[in-house]
């Protein structure tokens, strides 16, 4: 299976919020054909309906792949629409968080191709980072048109196992908002330094963005990036003696933080 089966064959996107539109802009500015998308989406955007693409039609009776985009509580309207699909030749990805691929399976059926996606926010700006996980009827062959779909947004990963996913929900699902406070917090500590607040808010996303970049883009790791910039009794040592003092600093507040979300996630998927 490969794009070009997407193509002929016709893809179903049900549900196009802000990840859904996401996604759909990289697969349309990737070349795929506005005609082979069809969108169900309740309360289409204006920016939707000028794609292009097939809203609240006909569906096609075998496409090559259905995303499940929609909110995890919409789930009980929206898989009726789309169990009729459930033939064991098409393929469902799902980026709703907390379903399980069991759960899925007892809507479509053990037959069904079906891989589960974690993504993240930064999607929307094509810097997401997606993890993957498929049923035992997934090949080599889905887990690839997965990939491909959701590189339209960012990086992929492949887990080894689905039980790995309430973890990936604490590290990267999770993670963008742990950012966004240190930003937030960064801020208001240049603040009480006596910065202006406009001042210390621009110093403090521009410093986030630009240290996020260089972890990724530099070939040293994070620690030996941290290491370059620490001179010796200067004033990054003086912060990190704070950040990196092991009952009160980054390592057990991070640790509690991600452990905290991650059994959220178990609590949720079980629930």
């Amino acid at each position: 299976m490969s794009m070009t089966d997407v193509a002929e064959r016709g893809l179903v996107l049900l549900g196009c919020g802000k990840m859904g539109s996401a996604m759909l802009q990289g697969w349309l500015a990737d070349g795929l054909p506005q005609t082979s998308v069809h969108v169900i989406d309740p309360n289409p955007s204006d920016w939707l309906q000028a794609q292009g693409v097939h809203i609240n039609a006909d569906l096609p009776a075998n496409p090559a792949i259905v995303l499940i985009a929609v909110k995890p509580q919409m789930m009980g309207k929206a898989l009726p629409a789309i169990q009729a699909m459930a033939t064991g030749d098409t393929l469902f990805v799902s980026v709703a968080a907390g379903v399980t691929l069991a759960s899925y399976e007892a809507a479509l059926g053990a037959d069904s191709p079906i891989i589960r996606a974690m993504p993240n926010t930064p999607a929307a700006v094509g810097r997401g980072i997606t993890a993957i996980v498929g049923n035992a009827r997934t090949t080599e062959a889905h887990l690839s048109l997965a990939e491909t779909l959701l590189q339209a947004v960012g990086q992929t990963v492949r887990l080894d196992d689905e039980s790995q996913m309430d973890a990936v929900t604490g590290v990267s699902g999770s993670g963008p908002a742990y950012v966004f406070h240190l930003i937030e917090t960064l801020a208001a500590a240049g603040v009480a330094q006596g910065l202006p607040e406009d001042l210390a808010m621009k110093l403090a996303k521009a410093t986030v963005g630009g240290a996020g970049v260089l972890a990724e883009e530099a070939n040293e790791s994070p620690g030996q990036l941290r290491i370059n910039v620490t001179s010796p009794n200067g004033t990054t040592q003086a912060a990190l003696e704070v950040l990196m003092d092991e009952e009160s600093g980054f390592p057990a507040l991070l640790n509690r933080a991600v452990k905290a979300a991650t059994d959220r996630s178990k609590e949720l998927s079980n629930g």
